[in-house]
């Protein structure tokens, strides 16, 4: 049987890089890879599914599992996870000192579903009594006008979401006072740059590492997709996509540690490894429904109850069964 050529779009990040640049290949398969941005990827592969295996937004992966129409079959590979309380900006004039001062405020949001969103969201209700539809909601692009929803959604009654103006950013609108927060995985080019516009958590790293002590969740932001024709054509793929993902991330991991001569671009990068370690345990960023379980009910949670999936999934429905039970030597 000839070799499976495969496809492949995501981020060239370092725990990914080996599959780049040829250390790791997928078995059985050519890998044709494709560093793109999660914004360009997410675009391409939801609405027009042009590449066999992707970087897929997780939030997004659910509202189309649950109602069944997922042209993507995911594995547990988790190439982006993010704390996320650096990705709330405020206006130093709206009276916001506190996460419980945006009841009532207009945040800004690309897009309502997006992962970061969605566990913004769930923080903001289960640490400080906030819940979604005591904000009103607007999105639009954040640096481009016109930019929508990579999937449809249907929210409950209750939210207030609406489009900004056409023409408009997200950043032009928190920077003229339109809107008076904005929640977005990127800075906004209007942070550091109009002094109204501040994180609502100027420490973040206290806040997020004090979230991590309490609930041990190193929040999930994106996951890998392998196109579901290929599956059931070649239903060996999964697992061995999830190795080659392991594979690549554990060649990351010895290279971070690597104290002879660093591995990135950073003079501290190996006491930052093993400060991370300290508090987060030597495999900080782990694979695998198993050892993530805690973090995906959360998120299947905070889907269904911010409306975003039309039921709420069980962990078991995220993955196919083979990539759940892999051999032990």
């Amino acid at each position: 049987m000839s070799r499976v050529p495969l496809s492949l779009s995501c981020v060239a990040y370092d725990r990914t890089r080996a599959l780049f640049d040829g250390r790791v290949t997928v078995a059985g398969c050519d890998l044709y890879p494709v560093a793109m941005s999660p914004e360009e990827a997410f675009h391409r592969n939801f609405r027009h599914q042009e590449f066999d295996v992707t970087e897929l937004s997780m939030s997004s992966y659910m509202v189309q599992l649950a109602e069944g129409r997922c042209p993507y079959v995911g594995i547990p590979v988790f190439p982006s996870r993010l704390f996320r309380h650096s990705s709330l900006y405020i206006r130093t004039d709206r009276g916001i000192a506190r996460p419980e001062d945006l009841r009532g405020r207009i945040v800004g949001v690309p897009e309502y579903q997006m992962t970061v969103a969605l566990w913004m969201r769930g923080i903001l209700a289960d640490q400080y009594g906030v819940q979604p539809e005591e904000m009103r909601w607007r999105s639009g692009g954040l640096e481009e006008p016109g930019r929508g929803n990579v999937v449809s959604i249907n929210l409950p009654e209750g939210v207030d979401l609406r489009p900004i103006p056409e023409g408009e950013t997200l950043s032009g609108q928190l920077a003229s006072g339109a809107i008076d927060a904005l929640l977005s995985a990127r800075a906004p080019s209007c942070f550091g740059r109009v002094p109204e516009v501040v994180r609502l958590f100027p420490d973040y790293r206290a806040a997020e590492e004090a979230y991590f002590r309490e609930t041990r969740i190193f929040p999930i932001m994106h996951l890998v997709g392998i196109r579901r024709s290929l599956v059931e054509r070649f239903p060996w793929l999964p697992v061995n996509v999830q190795m080659a993902f392991e594979e690549a991330k554990r060649l990351c991991l010895i290279d971070n540690a690597k104290i002879g001569h660093l591995y990135t671009t950073l003079p501290w990068a190996v006491d930052e490894l093993e400060r991370t370690r300290a508090l987060m345990g030597y495999d900080f960023w782990p694979y695998g429904a198993a050892a993530n379980a805690h973090v995906l009910e959360r998120m299947t949670h905070y889907a269904w109850s911010q409306g975003l999936t039309v039921r709420q999934l069980a962990v078991e429905e995220l993955f196919p069964a083979s990539v759940q039970d892999l051999a032990k030597v």
